[in-house]
């Protein structure tokens, strides 16, 4: 005669397998819930991940740096600059070394960075497109371009659309706005996860103002609004122009879009290549260098930006003596101050052309 299984066993052993079932699919929504969380990495161990610069206060380019702020703040004293509208980061990258020296005046203090973020959205992207997740289309090419070297709005928005998987629109119930929020937070994820801090990339840049979902998004005050510290956008500066960011193939594909002529023609005073730093490079800005010869034959790459309340500039420069630095200038409240971020860059170029 067959053994018979107790009803209080027989509930026993269903609740035990109903448990192990309910614990398997809480573990594979839990993991999906974490890959969505984290940067996107790369399908296989051939893809370099970024590598990223290691940097050392110095105490010389520290007093560098304090010196050319104070300079910059006691010449425009009169018209109301201040210590809190001014933020500087140096790194010198002369020499491949283990840890480059470093310096900033404020630059760990998290600051609007107009279309200086773009440059973040473009590593983004070649992080996305390494590992797949985003198709190479010659109308993301055509976006890239235009968002880094004519700094296109337009097309920022395109590429933050690809990025997170989102779009802006009318405004969203509260149960979908968390879900179109938490999309569009990975391009934080990413850099966090790099070990990026006191930053927020998650905001489209507008000439005019924002409505319906990205409004709510950014906050009512602005709460959300993109920030960026000078060290931060030094350090991805550095880890692209040292090819080193994803890997040294799209490092040199972003430097393409980085790249700015200082010394060619040209009207327009916001003009990325001689409107900003490249303004200590020629004409009358550059009297005081080299003896009053000027520098011819430096080379360029910055990302710049500028609203009606900030100026800003992120630049890579080589000198024709070889020293090569990342100087990032971050202006606010005095926009229309154009002398001030090339006065700060010739102080610092004077310093690398002595041959210190």
């Amino acid at each position: 005669m067959p053994k018979v299984t107790s009803a209080p066993l027989l509930l026993s052993i269903i609740t035990i397998l109903a448990a192990g079932w309910a614990l398997s699919d809480f573990t594979i929504r839990a993991q999906q819930n974490a890959n969505q969380m984290k940067p996107a990495r790369p399908a296989s161990a051939s893809q370099v991940q970024p590598r990223a610069v290691n940097l050392q206060p110095s105490d010389e380019l520290q007093k560098l740096i304090t010196r050319t702020a104070h300079t910059v703040l006691d010449e425009w004293k009169e018209r109301g600059l201040k210590d809190e509208n001014l933020a500087i980061t140096l790194i010198d990258l002369s020499d491949e070394r283990a840890a480059f020296p470093t310096a900033s005046f404020r630059g760990g203090e998290g600051i609007y960075p107009a279309s200086v973020v773009k440059m973040f959205y473009l590593a983004a992207t070649h992080r996305q497109l390494e590992d797949g997740e985003l198709r190479d289309t010659p109308e993301l090419r055509r976006a890239l371009r235009d968002m880094i070297v004519d700094s296109s709005n337009d097309a920022t928005h395109y590429i933050l659309d690809a990025l997170t998987k989102t779009s802006s629109g009318v405004e969203l119930p509260e149960s979908e706005i968390k879900d179109w929020a938490d999309k569009r937070n990975r391009v934080n994820r990413y850099f966090s996860a790099l070990g990026y801090t006191k930053i927020n990339v998650n905001q489209k840049t507008y000439c005019e103002d924002i409505y319906g979902r990205d409004r709510i998004f950014r906050g009512a005050n602005g709460e959300n609004r993109n920030r960026l510290t000078t060290e931060a956008t030094a350090r991805l500066l550095a880890e692209i122009v040292m090819l080193r960011h994803v890997n040294a193939a799209r490092s040199r594909e972003m430097m393409e879009l980085l790249k700015r002529d200082p010394y060619r023609t040209s009207g327009d005073a916001d003009d990325q290549s001689r409107g900003f730093t490249g303004r200590a490079l020629s004409g009358e800005a550059a009297n005081s260098l080299n003896g009053g010869a000027g520098l011819p034959g430096v080379r360029l790459w910055s990302k710049a930006g500028w609203t009606s309340t900030t100026r800003h500039d992120a630049a890579y420069l080589e000198l024709p003596n070889g020293r090569r630095f990342v100087l990032v200038t971050y202006t606010t409240n005095h926009a229309n101050e154009k002398d001030i971020i090339p006065t700060v860059a010739r102080e610092i170029i004077g310093y690398f052309t002595q041959g210190k």
